[in-house]
């Protein structure tokens, strides 16, 4: 008879973790977690702030950070003359794209704020890449697509709404406030979906797949909330 091993998956531990740091933000201004220290900016400064749709530019549970946190994960490989992302599903091109060919598209620079389920914001953050309607046209998305799928690497993907994915600060970025990423930051490329948890923006992005349905991805079926809208707190499913 198999003996079941009574230790949290590494999904688990993950979760917990994620948790713990939600509980440790409220607590005080400033937390230790993994390794590192990090700084609240002070949230109420913020507070009032709206965003041109009117919302709180600040989403409730969350507290402003001075700096983008690394979330864990597996990491891919960072080398850009090894990088390929794949634009496949639902469109009438398949594109195959080296780093080169990313940064020799249009680039734009966005300032945009960043939220992440375990309760922390970074406001301002300096995006640099293409917006991803830019790879859209040029693969020609179909009209059956419903959703993009962010792959990347060891399997990893998120879920995302066509129209919300398609929106004009939705970026694969590689540049992060006027340098190249990081590798835990996701080097060489990353999503970035702003409106959405941040578990969203897929880090070590190697494809984007147009579907007609829907598929939840790795944090989706281990319990987190399948749309993850900050503004509706919407974390756990």
């Amino acid at each position: 008879m198999t003996k079941t091993d009574p230790r949290p998956t590494p999904a688990v531990l993950q979760a917990m973790e994620r948790r713990r740091f939600i509980q440790q933000l409220g607590a005080g201004a400033t937390v230790v977690a993994m390794g590192g220290l990090w700084t609240v900016a002070g949230s109420t400064a913020h507070a009032a702030e709206r965003r041109t749709d009117g919302r709180l530019r600040v989403p409730p549970g969350q507290k402003v950070l001075t700096a983008l946190r690394p979330m864990g994960g597996v990491r891919g490989d960072p080398s850009k003359s090894k990088y390929r992302l794949k634009v496949h599903g639902e469109v009438d091109k398949v594109l195959d794209l080296s780093f080169r060919d990313i940064v020799a598209m249009d680039q734009v620079t966005r300032a945009e704020d960043v939220h992440c389920v375990t309760g922390w914001t970074v406001l301002g953050a300096r995006w640099t890449g293409i917006q991803l309607e830019t790879l859209a046209k040029l693969a020609g998305v179909r009209s059956s697509a419903r959703h993009v799928i962010f792959e990347a690497a060891h399997g990893y993907t998120a879920n995302v709404r066509l129209k919300e994915a398609l929106a004009d600060n939705v970026m694969i970025a590689h540049k992060l406030d006027g340098r190249p990423l990081a590798t835990e930051h996701g080097a060489p490329v990353r999503a970035v979906v702003p409106d959405l948890y941040f578990w969203k923006s897929s880090k070590w992005l190697t494809g984007i797949r147009f579907v007609s349905r829907d598929e939840p991805g790795y944090w989706e079926v281990r319990g987190y909330n399948n749309h993850a809208d900050p503004w509706l707190e919407e974390r756990y499913a």
